[in-house]
């Protein structure tokens, strides 16, 4: 499949997963801030475990890692996971950005890839991982073939999706829709092809900056405002 026939295809933003200290304590300040706090998974053979926010169309989780050993075991290796994690705050992008396909175009993956199947899936199902996955300078990438919006899930696997968000301008304000993501990264100015190809997908944007950084618009930013969780946390939220 020529990436000029992958280009024509939607894409979906699925997830952003950001690297945290282990029991990822910066998500009280989430709370604080107003969001909900949805449900956790363990990560069995693959030596991960998150907590993690839903929106109608998208999910925030964040990521540690729990057992060095799994997470640089011969199937988890290649991701780089611990190096991620273990450098996130000196050398290593501490992002991962997934993607899902439009309904009507399941079997397109948006990049070059390999099959990632870790432990705790069925042995038919795999993840696409971007071949980039040895770049640590930049965020992980890959594509899930069984990524739905939160908000069309069954009943069985509904999450909270109403945050309730202070603001001067109205008392309450809930994040449904992420309608922008760009990423701000020091080594922006030459990204690899398959960070390039996400791009294309316009899905996510990149800029050059500084640090590490993601910053997530909702419901197309109608109020103007902006809560910047750093420096303990690499995120900033406009709304």
């Amino acid at each position: 499949q020529s990436f000029k026939e992958v280009s024509l295809v939607a894409f979906e933003f699925d997830h952003l997963f950001i690297f945290t200290e282990v029991g990822a304590a910066v998500a009280e300040k989430l709370i604080s801030f107003g969001l909900t706090e949805g449900s956790s998974n363990i990560h069995p053979g693959q030596g991960t475990a998150n907590r993690r926010f839903f929106f109608h169309n998208a999910v925030l989780e964040l990521l540690w890692v729990t057992s060095e050993a799994e997470a640089i075991s011969p199937p988890i290796r290649r991701t780089h996971l611990w190096d991620r994690w273990h450098k996130r705050e000196t050398e290593a992008c501490p992002f991962g950005i997934c993607l899902r396909p439009a309904a009507d175009s399941e079997k397109a993956i948006a990049f070059d890839h390999w099959a990632f199947c870790p432990p705790y899936l069925p042995p038919d199902i795999s993840i696409a991982v971007a071949t980039n996955s040895n770049i640590i300078t930049e965020p992980m990438l890959f594509q899930t073939p069984f990524g739905k919006r939160p908000d069309r899930q069954p009943s069985e696997k509904a999450q909270p999706l109403t945050h309730r968000i202070k603001s001067e301008k109205k008392p309450e304000n809930k994040l449904k829709e992420l309608t922008r993501v760009t990423l701000f990264s020091p080594a922006a100015k030459h990204p690899s092809p398959e960070l390039q190809a996400v791009v294309k997908t316009k899905q996510i944007q990149l800029q050059e900056g500084p640090a590490y950084c993601i910053e997530l618009g909702f419901d197309g930013e109608q109020q103007g405002l902006k809560k910047d969780f750093r420096p303990d946390f690499p995120l900033v939220i406009s709304y």
